[in-house]
């Protein structure tokens, strides 16, 4: 940081670091600016002109989202530069401003989606005056087509290019823009086509009135109508702080939660639009496979007496439990401890398979911290498509490529909205990495950084390529007291949590491949996305009919992840908390609650009766999950493995919008899904 600049602001003299503009500088001294076009995470554009300020000596008000501490010019005599943001100049440009904007926006205020939080109108009733002298026609705007989840109303733009800085700089498609001059000034999409992004709602929240509103939640509640909770999104690994917006039982909206740490303030398509699904193909009482081999109601007693009947006198080493992605830390604990009581050492949290070494934290935790991205000046990826897995990290690698990191990829091509250098499809490629010329790049970097993701991990070959990968951190400098740059990306919610305390095969248990082949008894909690051939006797705990409730001899209804308290681990290591915001349909229980219940029904209670129960019992024996919101280090110990064939990566995930059970009963994710699939030519069913 360069010398600080004294600057007079409304009469009280400040320090300021000279790159500030006058804006930042004016929030700093506690003034409050108004603005439509200027966001703290965007390119500074200085079109609203409603920042203006009054710079004294200078001729006119000038836009302090555009102008720098530095070129500030102090007095005649050397007195420090002076800025007025209340003086009457000020306040008649404001108006003047507000006067303008108000032109051609129409009155939609009773029927507008944006009322009630929208920035026009608080800044109008803040700055600006009670009449206007314009009577002439207001302009109307043709509507354009985002797709199914951005709602256009184009008439109410203000043409402060939010929208079109957003597309271009965070989300990296450039498919908006702005045409024409004055009063034929609009903003378009490329071609009049819908949004190729994973992240295109968050044009939703930062456009300040209600040009671009959601298409699924419009008309359907006022922002004071709805109950508003804090959680976490569980929709990928990386744990994003959410505002769930609910009326009575139902989750209407998903807002992000600004956290600088981890999502800044951007959420994914899926995290925001996907909570339709709750509603839908949920499992509201259990059931039982009867003689005949159809799934019949039952009770919670009937199904107990099956389950316990099944399980009464076999040994525990053909029991087998598969969690999966979306459960909490709080129904893993639970499960693990009921498989103890029943003698079972049989369990797994890694329900692709993934090559997670159990005692080793710093092999599957993102050690480089989701920030320290932006600290990195040169990263390789090895079978990852951080788009697809996480697509707001991936805003993040987009963010520091922006600033001049340099990207690798071993792993199948993709548009990953960067420039990267491409160093092969398969696993073969890494053995030659060394002699690439992105090796000298990584070798000459101050930070470099080796990501792993899930196609490395479920590879034939993983062992060898983590134990490759993380013999290359130490050889190129990735390690040190400041610094681990080596990070495994997760792509499940629950996995890093799972890893934590221990749900993962004891002293001769096996994992989830071999339970599947070898088990008489299967028991899966939300575990949706493996195939149980016919054989094991299958119990599943969930929330929606998706695959695991088809295979399924006895069905327990679960409470989904927003309609109970849970404890998640992102694939940073931090500990955060998702609150319950609706109730669970039916007679769903708390997934702790119904493991709590059948212990007690097969003679063996275990030894909690509440959550807060639960939660002692992990953080005694796991202490640092105690510390909501940080971060425990991980002690660096490298893996080993065996050679490096030359199998292709397989990726992870084919479909961004149908990862969980949750997305695939969402109308809203599969017209995007659609959408997508019509857009890279995939042929549908139908054709």
């Amino acid at each position: 940081m360069a010398d600080p600049r004294k600057v007079v602001i409304d009469g009280e003299e400040f320090e300021f670091d000279p790159d500030l503009t006058v804006l930042q500088a004016c929030e700093e001294a506690g003034r409050e600016i108004p603005r439509f076009c200027y966001h703290e995470r965007l390119s500074i554009a200085g079109n609203c002109r409603m920042c203006l300020v009054e710079a004294v000596g200078a001729p006119k008000p000038m836009a302090s989202c555009a102008m720098q501490v530095k070129d500030l010019r102090g007095g005649r005599d050397g007195e420090p530069p002076e800025i007025r943001t209340n003086s009457p100049i000020v306040k008649k440009a404001r108006e003047g401003v507000m006067e303008f904007l108000l032109i051609n926006h129409p009155l939609d205020c009773p029927i507008c989606d944006q009322a009630g939080e929208c920035d026009l109108q608080d800044q109008a009733m803040a700055y600006g005056k009670a009449g206007s002298r314009f009577t002439e026609h207001k302009r109307a705007m043709a509507e354009i087509n985002l797709g199914p989840l951005i709602k256009t109303h184009m008439t109410r733009c203000i043409q402060c290019t939010r929208c079109v800085r957003f597309a271009t700089e965070v989300a990296g498609v450039p498919e908006m823009g702005c045409t024409g001059r004055g009063e034929d000034a609009e903003i378009v999409s490329y071609l009049d086509a819908a949004l190729a992004s994973e992240l295109q709602g968050n044009v939703i929240d930062l456009c300040p009135v209600g040009a671009l509103t959601s298409r699924p939640y419009a008309f359907r509640a006022r922002p004071w109508e709805v109950r508003k909770t804090q959680s976490i999104d569980v929709s990928d690994a990386l744990g994003a702080n959410i505002r769930m917006d609910s009326e009575g039982m139902v989750v209407r909206r998903v807002m992000p939660i600004n956290n600088d740490a981890i999502n800044e303030e951007w959420i994914s398509d899926k995290a925001r639009f996907f909570i339709d699904g709750l509603s839908r193909q949920r499992l509201d009482r259990p059931y039982v496979r009867d003689a005949q081999g159809k799934l019949v109601v039952a009770s919670w007693d009937e199904a107990f007496a099956a389950i316990r009947m099944k399980l009464d006198g076999i040994d525990g080493s053909k029991v087998g439990a598969i969690a999966g992605d979306l459960v909490s830390v709080e129904a893993m604990w639970a499960l693990k401890a009921f498989m103890g009581q029943i003698g079972s050492p049989n369990m797994d949290c890694r329900q692709d398979s993934a090559h997670l070494p159990a005692d080793n934290r710093a092999a599957w935790l993102f050690n480089p911290t989701v920030e320290g991205i932006e600290e990195a000046d040169a990263i390789l990826l090895i079978g990852a498509n951080p788009r697809l897995e996480s697509a707001v990290l991936n805003a993040r690698l987009r963010k520091a490529w922006m600033a001049g990191t340099e990207i690798g990829l071993i792993g199948p091509g993709a548009d990953l909205t960067y420039d990267y250098a491409h160093i092969g499809e398969d696993a073969s490629a890494l053995g030659s990495l060394r002699s690439s010329d992105f090796f000298d790049i990584l070798n000459k970097a101050e930070r470099p950084m080796i990501v792993l993701g899930g196609a490395a991990l479920t590879h034939p070959d993983a062992a060898a390529i983590m134990g490759e990968a993380m013999t290359m951190a130490g050889s190129i400098g990735a390690l040190s007291n400041e610094w681990t740059g080596f990070g495994v990306l997760h792509s499940a919610a629950s996995r890093v949590g799972g890893m934590e305390i221990g749900f993962v095969p004891g002293e001769g248990g096996k994992n989830t491949s071999a339970m599947i082949d070898s088990m008489e008894v299967l028991y899966l909690l939300g575990a949706d996305e493996i195939d149980v051939p016919a054989g094991p006797f299958v119990i599943y705990q969930g929330h929606h009919g998706d695959r695991g409730a088809h295979r399924a001899d006895v069905i327990l209804p679960a409470a989904a992840w927003a309609e109970q308290s849970g404890l998640y681990v992102n694939l940073e290591g931090r500990p955060q908390l998702a609150n319950r915001a609706a109730s669970p349909p039916g007679e769903a229980k708390e997934d702790w609650a119904i493991l709590r219940a059948l212990s007690e029904r097969m003679g063996d209670s275990l030894p909690f009766d509440t959550i807060e129960q639960v939660r002692k019992a992990i953080f005694e024996a796991v202490p640092h999950l105690a510390r909501l919101g940080g971060i425990e280090p991980a002690e660096w110990r490298a893996e080993s493995g065996g050679s490096i064939g030359s199998t292709s990566f397989r990726p992870v995930i084919d479909d961004f919008y149908f990862t969980n059970p949750i997305a695939r009963a969402s109308e809203v994710m599969a017209a995007c899904s659609k959408l997508q699939g019509e857009r890279s030519g995939v042929p549908l069913a139908a054709e």
